[in-house]
């Protein structure tokens, strides 16, 4: 294996995330089972220019993640995935509000620090006021991933 090295705080690796298609994504689901699709929200009006992907090669194929970068204060709508994932912080900070709506708890993630979410656990993330940079990681391959969205969060059509 071959060994691959790129900095995630290089601010030339960055692009905004590939909007088309998300709406339309069969993982993607919203809280009452419909697809995403058919949800009263509008995936790109809500991520946008808010949120970015790196272009960075990583070539680790074994390892399940996913380097993201968010604009400041930009809130990623409540959802809950399938699996256990673990957001693991670069740069920046995010806020995280997590469990039942009655009775959330909300911790602070900043550099070298990690949350992890257990699998069916809903959760809403708010960037800092410099953003954030992580990445997003999964025990399993990325395509046995499914998130539920709630109304919370998003820009409605």
């Amino acid at each position: 294996m071959s060994i691959a090295f790129a900095s995630l705080l290089d601010d030339a690796v960055w692009m905004p995330m590939p909007l088309l298609g998300q709406q339309e994504n069969p993982r993607y689901l919203w809280e009452d089972g419909r697809p995403l699709a058919d949800a009263p929200v509008d995936f790109a009006a809500t991520f946008g220019e808010n949120m970015l992907v790196s272009t960075a090669p990583i070539d680790l194929p074994a390892f399940n993640r996913n380097p993201l970068r968010v604009v400041p204060n930009f809130v990623v709508p409540r959802h809950l995935h399938n699996i256990d994932e673990t957001v693991l912080v670069l740069q920046g900070e995010y806020w995280i509000e997590h469990g039942p709506e009655s009775d959330p708890q909300v911790v602070r993630v900043g550099p070298g620090c990690f949350f992890t979410s257990r699998a069916g656990t809903p959760y809403t993330m708010t960037a800092g006021p410099e953003g954030v940079t992580y990445i997003e990681t999964w025990g399993v391959p990325v395509q046995n991933l499914k998130t539920v969205w709630f109304d919370k969060g998003w820009v409605h059509r």
